[in-house]
């Protein structure tokens, strides 16, 4: 495959597919809100999609979306004098109306209705002679203002500069940041990446076939950027937060980039860039039909499961684990601690992994996938990989059998959606060297 015929398929494999089912939801709500407001049942009057979805930069696996409902004008009065959460609990109540058997809950600027595999968090507004909007807060006494339109005026408008690659940018960087775990709200990806496009005349006219190097540079750019707490959002200006400082692993994701480049042309250059953007990457079609021939002749069982098999993928969050290494009659270590030292793990310790930090808030469900690599794997027929429920603890415990390279994955669900997830490479070696 070439270059181009990668990453477009790639791109093809980013859309929504339930964007017809999002978009019927978007209608309902907005019917519903319709009715209790201005005695009408209109799916598509007064409501602006945002966020995401609305940009156009929301790739497959989409969970947390937003709308605003434009109030009538005449209402303002009713709600202005510290009535936030009045008009939330009104809100609340018209959406119940017609799903009553829904989760609907007020927060603090949102009604948030959750769905099986997505939520849709619903912002009633006041419209602004300037195209804001005023929104409640019920944490402030006064009411604070949004220009979500500016945003995706601005994002469409870069878009069509660049010959539609700021659009792409972004699925691409999501992929990304779904497969390596990172806490990236939406809003600051396509931040990022319209800054970075609005430095360059690069990729002006460029498509597809410059695509590795469109990742190359983008997460080259991220890794130099220096850390801050917050960035201006394209169009509105409006501050946009950061989560977690992404330098590093964007530093990471750049060397990924410059072995998939220099890998060009070869069977195996499909698995280099998986390892950047994940499975919804192609694969090499010639190399799986060949890998299917070697499996069907092999005295192994694959076993391995995939979290993006069994729910949708979208991290908001973060999750830390660490592992706790031990042998009777020694001192104890963390695993991460040994790794850095460059201390060899040898056979017969006994591991402890455990969430060491979250952010996700409860509920949440812990799951596991622990699998060995490798040749003394496959000889014992012991790949495992299976994906595993925790017990309650927020911990798994496991043992140094044999050498080779393991890997231990924590994933942390939320409303049937995988929110944050961490990974910890376990190399066993047969003896210190």
């Amino acid at each position: 495959m070439s270059v181009s015929e990668m990453f477009r398929d790639f791109i093809g494999n980013l859309a929504i597919d339930n964007a017809a089912t999002i978009s019927d939801r978007y209608g309902e709500i907005t019917s519903a809100l319709n009715k209790e407001f201005r005695d009408t049942v209109s799916p598509t009057a007064n409501t602006l999609q945002v966020g995401s979805f609305g940009r156009k930069t929301g790739i497959n696996g989409i969970s947390d979306l937003d709308m605003l409902y434009i109030m009538p004008n005449r209402l303002w009065d009713v709600y202005k004098d510290r009535k936030q959460y009045q008009l939330l609990s009104n809100t609340k109540r018209a959406i119940a109306a017609r799903y009553p058997k829904t989760k609907i809950r007020v927060d603090r600027l949102v009604v948030t209705v959750t769905y099986t595999n997505f939520h849709v968090e619903v912002q009633p507004v006041f419209e602004q002679d300037d195209g804001s909007f005023k929104y409640p807060d019920t944490h402030a006494v006064s009411w604070k203002t949004t220009k979500p339109r500016e945003e995706m005026e601005a994002v469409a408008d870069l878009n069509e500069q660049k010959n539609g690659n700021l659009r792409r940018l972004c699925k691409m960087v999501r992929a990304w940041r779904n497969t390596h775990g990172m806490a990236m709200g939406g809003l600051l990806i396509d931040t990022l990446a319209y800054n970075f496009l609005s430095s360059t005349t690069e990729y002006d006219t460029r498509s597809y076939e410059y695509y590795d190097w469109l990742g190359h540079d983008f997460f080259k750019y991220l890794s130099e950027l220096p850390e801050q707490s917050e960035y201006a959002a394209p169009g509105s200006q409006q501050r946009v937060k950061v989560k977690k400082q992404f330098q590093r692993k964007a530093k990471k994701a750049h060397q990924l980039c410059l072995e998939a480049i220099a890998a060009e042309g070869q069977k195996g250059v499909n698995d280099k860039w998986k390892r950047v953007y994940g499975r919804q990457f192609p694969a090499n079609k010639v190399l799986e039909k060949t890998k299917i021939a070697v499996n069907a002749a092999r005295n192994w069982r694959d076993t391995e499961e995939f979290i993006e098999d069994k729910f949708p993928v979208d991290i908001r969050f973060d999750v830390k684990i660490d592992c706790e290494v031990t042998q009777n009659g020694f001192r104890s270590y963390l695993l991460r601690e040994m790794l850095t030292k460059r201390f060899p793990l040898l056979p017969n310790k006994s591991l402890r992994f455990y969430i060491d930090e979250i952010s996700v808030p409860e509920p949440y469900e812990v799951k596991w996938k622990v699998l060995n690599r490798g040749d003394e794997a496959q000889r014992r027929d012991c790949i495992r990989g299976q994906i595993c429920t925790d017990t309650g603890r927020r911990e798994r415990t496991e043992s140094t059998n044999f050498r080779g390279a393991h890997l231990v994955d924590c994933y942390i669900v939320k409303d049937d959606v995988v929110v944050a997830k961490d990974r910890i490479d376990v190399p066993i070696t047969l003896k210190s060297s």
